[in-house]
């Protein structure tokens, strides 16, 4: 992190401010962010330029540590000791906002950034897959059709697919990028591949998650931890792998790894604009509105992220998809009228 000089009339402010937002454990001058490692880098872009248009502010702490770990900690509290901003790849879960309402955070506003997509990516030189999501669900999920996963190779899964081993470096489970994946490509791919799953879906929806959406953990789908560039790594030092990130990232590294088609879909800006791609999702940031006027800067901080998310903009050209006009002005308004987020909204 870079240091900047703090001015007096500054300390003087967060100094006033013994008990910030009503949440004790002192005050602070500098604005904390944690979450998604998939939103990580955009907010770091507006971190940027916050700062280079507010150069007396301090520089804002930002922490990859994905959307769960990130929400657990955003909902901890409020107050000096607890995150302003938590960067999420999904939508904040009820019992989320329920933890948060418990500990004091009431009032949050729901901003969505953008879009994005959950992108499977292979090396340069790797065996050309192409991919349903009920491939994916037999090949990835813990128990497909009620039964322990056995599947060692594609093959085994798709008489079509190479005979290699089933190996897919991917994101770990307090990932949003892996709930993504479970929620928008295993769940699909069950009810795809099963027919009585949307009945138990509409019966009992927890046993639905733990046929469809659990994901195996006896070594096919590896847990590459929180940093997607060590995914690419992966995927060209073992080229007969498979890579699940944001697809932000497939498109940063298009010179080291292809995107793999899902459904005869390929993954790119238009398809995930248009929701043909299987794996589309939006993007966001959720803040603390006791906050706002606790924090130094954090009102203007975003204030910044809303001049940036604009097609043609420095998140856009950095790999986020900007979100169609009528999400973009929801969300602006969001971040003007400092609206709450109605928790009713949320499952």
């Amino acid at each position: 992190m870079i240091r900047a000089a703090l001015p007096l009339a500054l300390l003087a402010l967060t100094t006033a401010c013994q008990d910030q937002a009503s949440g004790g454990a002192g005050a602070r001058a500098q604005i904390t962010t944690v979450g998604s490692s998939t939103v990580y880098p955009f907010t770091t872009i507006v971190a940027e330029q916050f700062l280079a248009n507010n150069p007396d502010a301090r520089p804002p702490v930002i922490e990859s540590t994905g959307t769960g770990a990130g929400m657990r900690l955003f909902c901890a509290g409020i107050g000096a000791a607890h995150p302003d901003i938590v960067n999420a790849s999904r939508r904040m879960k009820r019992s989320e906002f329920d933890d948060c309402v418990k500990h004091g955070a009431t009032e949050i506003l729901e901003v969505q950034v953008g879009i994005d997509g959950v992108a499977f990516a292979e090396a340069k030189n790797g065996p050309n897959m192409a991919l349903t999501p009920a491939d994916l669900y037999s090949a990835l999920a813990a128990t497909p059709g009620g039964k322990k996963n056995k599947a060692r190779t594609w093959r085994d899964v798709n008489p079509a697919l190479p005979n290699t081993p089933i190996q897919v470096y991917g994101p770990p489970s307090t990932s949003g990028t892996r709930d993504a994946l479970a929620e928008l490509i295993l769940a699909r791919g069950c009810e795809d591949s099963d027919p009585s799953a949307k009945a138990l879906k509409a019966s009992d929806e927890d046993a639905f998650k733990a046929r469809c959406q659990r994901v195996r953990e006896d070594g096919a789908y590896i847990d590459a931890g929180e940093n997607d560039n060590l995914i690419v790594q992966k995927l060209t030092a073992n080229p007969n792998a498979i890579g699940v990130f944001g697809y932000s990232y497939l498109e940063e590294n298009a010179g080291a790894v292809d995107g793999v088609p899902i459904a005869d879909v390929a993954p790119s800006t238009a398809t995930i604009v248009d929701g043909s791609y299987p794996g589309a999702r939006p993007l966001y940031i959720y803040v603390k509105k006791s906050h706002l006027d606790a924090v130094p800067g954090l009102r203007l901080f975003i204030r910044q992220y809303a001049k940036l998310w604009g097609a043609g903009g420095p998140l856009a050209r950095r790999g986020l998809i900007p979100a169609p006009a009528d999400v973009q002005a929801r969300s602006a308004q969001v971040v003007q009228s400092e609206t709450p987020l109605d928790g009713n909204l949320l499952k």
